[in-house]
């Protein structure tokens, strides 16, 4: 647990070092995102489960360390989970986390970026569904810490407005007893303050 917090501790501390840094090449800015979220889980030997439908929403600082590369850490509140269905109904795995990814952003062309970063994040909550004709009283524990890495990419106008869509391969185990990995699409919206 100490770990976790180490972690997130080191991650905001990073942040205000960023500013600080020689900004002569190009600027730096903040703003807010959010958008539409599609998230499952990927069982080893098992394959994906159903999507859940969620959003994500957040504030984003982003910093330039050359007129192409930038730095951008989040912090991001995300709905993600999981469905499965079956002749008997849905079971729905409804997980909600804070995740704080850090994006190293590539502009190969003044409007378009790509991007890539770790990220970690920490289950908030964790809510159990089940439709259907029989209930299931089977409990399910998840673990509060998740990791993994980030890709995407995205077009930003002159005026800061981005679009941006990004890929979240989980790395750790969502579960003590199986190997079950988040994985979740995000389309985002994003707007420099």
């Amino acid at each position: 647990m100490k770990i976790k917090y180490l972690i997130i501790a080191l991650f905001l501390g990073v942040m205000p070092m960023m500013n600080a840094q020689d900004n002569t090449t190009s600027k730096s800015n903040a703003g807010i995102k959010g958008g539409y979220s599609l998230a499952a889980v990927n069982y080893d030997g098992s394959g994906e489960t159903g999507q859940r439908h969620g959003f994500h929403i957040g504030v984003y600082g982003e910093s330039f360390i050359s007129e192409s590369f930038s730095i951008q850490p989040e912090l991001l509140y995300s709905q993600q989970g999981y469905e499965i269905k079956d002749g008997n109904g849905t079971f729905t795995q409804k997980l909600d986390y804070i995740n704080l990814p850090l994006m190293l952003k590539a502009y190969p062309s003044r409007n378009f970026f790509l991007e890539a970063g770790p990220q970690i994040g920490l289950a908030i909550s964790n809510k159990e569904e089940y439709e259907g004709l029989f209930n299931s009283s089977q409990q399910y524990d998840p673990n509060n810490f998740d990791w993994g890495m980030n890709f995407g990419g995205g077009f930003k106008t002159d005026s800061g407005i981005s679009l941006g869509v990004r890929y979240h391969l989980g790395l750790g185990d969502l579960y003590d007893t199986n190997r079950a990995h988040n994985r979740v699409w995000q389309f985002s919206v994003g707007f420099d303050l």
